[in-house]
């Protein structure tokens, strides 16, 4: 990987300073707040090379870097995909360009970055995020590359594996909520009733000696330990538990830290796609054709403007959904067409010219970038004249003819595929009902199953790797063609069975 600090020297030719300057000045005319934001050119080789780091070039050793650049590599030799940008949720922000871009992909990804950059700082989700999290990727590395000194890159590397094989397994929601803040805080303690020996009171010391009293005491002490539930509510982040309760060294608490920190600073990133993209591409699009474009480059604009917002059969493209609700929301403001009187009037071709002047479609999008992530976004604004409008509907495989086929223009089914879809990142519920199961110290987890099923194979992984981190049998209740079933690992060997089974 080429050196980092050869990043900080690679500024922009004059003539996209002078643009950057003006792109800077229009957007901030238009209402947009963002960090300072340093533009930096990479030929394709860097881009894909800081792109394999998700755009942190400081970032700690592993294989899977090295393995993703050589993807991004072929990738872009066979013409299947083209980085034109990246942009870092950072104070200040860091931006690269791809030096092959002609000016008006140049200057469109500069208007792009700026609304991200706008979104990063403004939006409620990202503002638990570490805004100089490219000092804390280096201070990461610093910290991983001194255990490979004294432990070996086998033994520090085959851990980050175990730990990134699991870094899904946080709650990404608890940034936003006030918990408890010891998830396994020791009930009030209550002095146990003690059985003593019948005997006459100038007896008693003498048939209930203290030692017996406190013999009896411990005995209860212990079996009341025994029946108390730990945790006692069910843990969504199993990394944090893992990181408190584990049998792990310091330096691996160190490195489940880091995967864990990271983790949650990205995950905002999945939980906006849909907005990020599509209000930076809303932003573009209007900086672009009002006050950046010249007459001879709509043309080429134009072009690469309908490449980055088209669909494919079977995909969801984020930036076209993103732009067109924003879009939708604006004109819906601007006309009136929202609030009681709209939505209980009947007639649909009063509906569609309906126009009132509101004129609040900009301040209602920017409401709206402040406080949304996808799933809020799209369950508030995802209407039915839009799915509509817009050609939504679900599909299906068809094994007759082996293709995929129109399902539904449902729109109830529609809209509930969408949000299911992006329901906690489109991965499946786990959490840690019980880390003492059947007092044997195993760990047991629980699939709040939605309909569908675990991949078995992934399954049978995870359980092997929180094996290596919590050292006994781990366990996770499920369903499977509509039946609990229990996968179990201990070591050696993977089991299925019951709850009976098991009980």
């Amino acid at each position: 990987m080429f050196d980092v600090m050869e990043r900080y020297t690679r500024r922009l030719p004059a003539d996209l300073q002078i643009w950057q300057e003006r792109i800077k000045g229009f957007a901030r005319e238009s209402g947009l707040d963002f960090y300072e934001t340093i533009f930096e050119m990479l030929d394709f080789d860097q881009m894909n090379e800081v792109a394999s780091y998700l755009g942190f070039p400081s970032r700690y050793p592993h294989w899977r870097f090295g393995m993703e650049y050589e993807e991004m590599q072929k990738s872009y030799s066979y013409g299947l995909h083209r980085i034109y940008e990246m942009v870092i949720n950072n104070d200040p922000a860091y931006a690269y360009l791809l030096e092959s871009n002609n000016l008006v992909d140049q200057k469109l990804v500069m208007a792009h970055v700026y609304a991200h950059v706008d979104f990063f700082k403004n939006n409620a989700w990202f503002a638990h995020t570490n805004r100089h999290m490219m000092d804390e990727m280096a201070n990461h590395a610093t910290r991983i590359n001194r255990y490979i000194e004294r432990y070996g890159l086998g033994t520090v590397e085959n851990f980050i594996d175990t730990c990134l094989s699991i870094e899904n397994l946080i709650d990404y929601y608890s940034p936003y909520i006030q918990r408890k803040a010891d998830s396994v805080k020791k009930e009030t303690e209550k002095q146990p009733k003690i059985h003593k020996l019948s005997s006459k009171p100038y007896m008693d010391k003498y048939i209930n000696p203290p030692e017996f009293i406190e013999r009896q005491r411990l005995k209860i002490k212990v079996e009341n330990e025994k029946q108390r539930k730990f945790p006692p509510d069910p843990e969504k982040d199993i990394l944090s538990f893992l990181l408190n309760y584990a049998p792990l060294e310091s330096w691996q608490q160190d490195v489940l830290s880091i995967i864990r920190e990271e983790a949650y600073y990205f995950a905002p990133q999945g939980m906006t796609k849909i907005m990020n993209e599509g209000w930076a591409t809303f932003w573009h699009t209007r900086l672009m054709t009002k006050k950046i474009l010249s007459d001879a480059e709509v043309i080429d604009y134009a072009d690469h403007h309908s490449g980055t917002v088209s669909t494919q059969p079977g995909r969801l493209n984020p930036y076209r959904l993103g732009v067109e609700l924003f879009r939708d929301i604006q004109h819906r403001w601007d006309t009136g067409k929202f609030g009681k009187e709209y939505e209980n009037c009947e007639d649909w071709e009063k509906k569609k010219h309906w126009n009132q002047e509101t004129k609040q479609g900009i301040q209602k999008v920017f409401e709206v970038r402040k406080h949304y992530n996808d799933i809020t976004f799209i369950d508030t604004f995802f209407t039915e004249e839009f799915a509509r409008e817009h050609h939504f509907f679900t599909y299906k495989h068809d094994s007759d003819s082996g293709q995929y086929v129109i399902d539904s223009r449902d729109f109830r089914k529609i809209k509930e595929k969408l949000l299911f879809s992006l329901t906690n990142l489109g991965q499946p519920y786990i959490e840690i009902t019980d880390a003492n199961y059947q007092n044997r110290g195993e760990l047991y987890l629980k699939h709040r199953f939605e309909g569908i099923e675990l991949h078995r194979g992934f399954a049978q992984e995870t359980l092997k790797n929180l094996f290596k981190l919590w050292t006994r049998p781990v366990i996770i209740e499920t369903v499977v063609e509509n039946k609990t079933i229990l996968f179990r690992y201990d070591g050696s060997e993977f089991m299925i069975g019951t709850i009976e089974e098991n009980s």
